[in-house]
This record gives structure tokens, C-alpha cells and sequence, in this order.
């Protein structure tokens, strides 16, 4: 939950309009998520906040303004992480703001851009929170189930209370990419189809299944995906930012027919939705 184009723009034109799309789909599967505000995004949608909480959602947290927390693991123009002293404050401050225009304390997190770091799972623990679900399993590729982290190696298990839970991808594919993102789930439901982010579903649940481990499929969506984006250049008077065609290809209308399949597709397989709380629970 987070502005328009996660770090292209400054609207909220996706948590505005995309949030009750959203809700609507998931209403009509019963299936629950977890929404991750930002503290600035739950600031500025008080009634959005209140919507998705009462539809009875997990309300979590993604940061104070979608920066980066933890360790970078692609480049992008002029992002550089926040310096180490700011790190928790700014955690602090934006569990603050989601607790304070949502009334619940929040018990998940979620870094922007799934970039965690050891020092972000310290926080988490030393604050209290149960579940972190930021580690991309496209570009680490070790842990492909909810774990305990260790305390010196976010990436690694050990004795923190707190649960990892790693984002989904297809583990068995051979990668083009420097980085690993084609093996990633994201956003290949509404630039291609839902059924072929099922094919990488498939692909996983294949992997771990033969490694005697039960499938936790975590996905991740934004609002803007669900309301028309603008296309092309984003004009801001002293320079303009193009995004890749791929990141806002079929926002809106396409992308909630994808995932309205996605989800009957999901349950038509067995699948349990459950919010990133309830897998911690689950996992402890």
C-alpha cells in the first residue's frame, strides 16, 4: 500500500481507486491478505486504512515513505538506502502512523521493493513484530519456507521469534537475468496471465513438495495495479521518469480479470488464503 507506481510518483490514485477493486475480488473468493501500509500511505488514506481493516484484513506495515531499509540487491537512479542510524526510527515512526490511523497494532512487515537486511529483522524482533515477509526467494534462492532468521544472517535460519517469510518464485527455471528477476512472480499476472503466473505456482509447489516441505505460496500485488496508470513519461517540471513498459503494462481492468482467475484458480487447487500472521502462527 503505497504511492502510484511504487517509487515513480507522489499520487494515491491506486490505494483510492484500486483498494475497493481489490477488496471486491477478494471478497468474492473469501480470501484474507495482509495490506502493508506505508506510514505515509495510512496517514494520507485514513478511510482506505479503515476500509481494508474492516473488511477484516491483516493491517501491516511497509515502511514510513516506501525507502530503502535494507540491502539493495539491483540499481536504481538516485535510490540510495538510508543511512544505518536512520533505520529504525524510521521503522518506529511508521508503525506509529499505521497504528495510529488504523487503531491496531501492526505485526507484519514488509520492506520496499522486498529489500531486508539483518539489521531490518533486529528491529522487528526488538519491536515485536511476528512476521517479516520481505525476503525475494528469486535472488537468494536458499530458504524457500517460512523460518526463523538468525541474528547475525537475516538469510540464514536461527533463534529469532520473528518468521521469515520468503516471497515465491520458480526455483527451477534457468535464469537469464544477472539478478534472478525472471524467476520472479512479479508482474507476470497481468503482463502475460494469470495462468502464467500458475505456471511458476506449479513449478514451486513441484520443488518443495519433493523436498517433503508444505507449499506457503506468498505473493505480492500494489493498488496502482489495479487502476489505470499513466503510460509513458511522468513529466516533474525539472525532469521527466519513463518506466519500462512492463511496469505499468495492463493496470486496471486486465490485471483485476487476472486475478480474479488467479484466485479461483488458487482455491479450485486446494489453496488456503491466510493472512502473513496466521503463516507465522502457523510456522512457529
Amino acid at each position: 500500500m503505497e504511492t502510484d507506481i511504487g517509487s515513480f510518483t507522489s499520487e494515491y490514485e491506486g490505494v483510492l481507486h484500486g483498494t475497493p477493486r481489490l477488496l471486491e475480488i477478494m471478497a468474492k473468493h473469501d480470501a484474507v491478505a495482509t495490506y502493508f501500509w506505508t506510514g505515509h500511505a495510512a496517514e494520507n488514506n485514513p478511510a482506505e486504512v479503515r476500509l481494508v481493516r474492516d473488511a477484516g484484513h491483516e493491517t501491516a506495515c511497509h515502511s514510513l515513505v516506501h525507502e530503502t531499509l535494507g540491502d539493495p540487491i539491483f540499481p536504481l537512479p538516485n535510490n540510495w538506502p538510508v543511512f544505518p542510524f536512520e533505520v529504525e526510527r524510521r521503522i518506529r515512526e511508521a508503525t506509529r502512523l499505521v497504528e495510529e490511523v488504523s487503531g491496531i497494532r501492526p505485526v507484519s512487515f514488509r520492506c520496499p521493493r522486498l529489500w531486508g537486511s539483518t539489521q531490518v529483522t533486529n528491529i522487528l524482533e526488538e519491536l515485536g513484530y511476528i512476521a517479516d515477509a520481505t525476503l525475494p526467494l528469486y535472488f537468494y534462492r536458499n530458504l524457500y519456507y517460512p523460518y526463523h532468521p538468525s541474528k547475525e544472517n537475516w538469510v540464514e535460519e536461527g533463534d529469532m521469534k520473528l518468521i521469515e517469510i520468503p516471497n515465491f518464485c520458480d526455483l527451477s527455471m534457468e535464469s537469464n537475468d544477472t539478478y534472478q528477476r525472471d524467476r520472479d512472480q512479479w508482474p507476470l499476472f497481468r503482463t502475460k496471465s494469470a495462468e502464467a503466473l500458475l505456471e511458476k505456482v506449479n513449478s514451486f509447489i513441484k520443488y518443495v513438495d519433493i523436498r517433503g516441505v508444505r507449499p506457503v505460496l506468498a505473493f505480492y500485488f500494489h493498488p496502482w495495479e489495479f487502476h489505470a496508470m499513466p503510460q509513458g513519461a511522468i513529466d516533474y517540471g525539472e525532469a521527466s521518469v519513463t518506466p519500462l513498459p512492463f511496469i505499468t503494462k495492463n493496470c486496471g481492468d486486465v490485471a483485476c480479470r487476472e486475478f480474479d482467475i488467479l484466485l479461483s484458480e488458487l482455491k479450485n487447487r486446494g489453496g488456503v488464503f491466510k493472512t502473513a500472521v496466521e503463516i507465522a502462527n502457523d510456522w512457529k
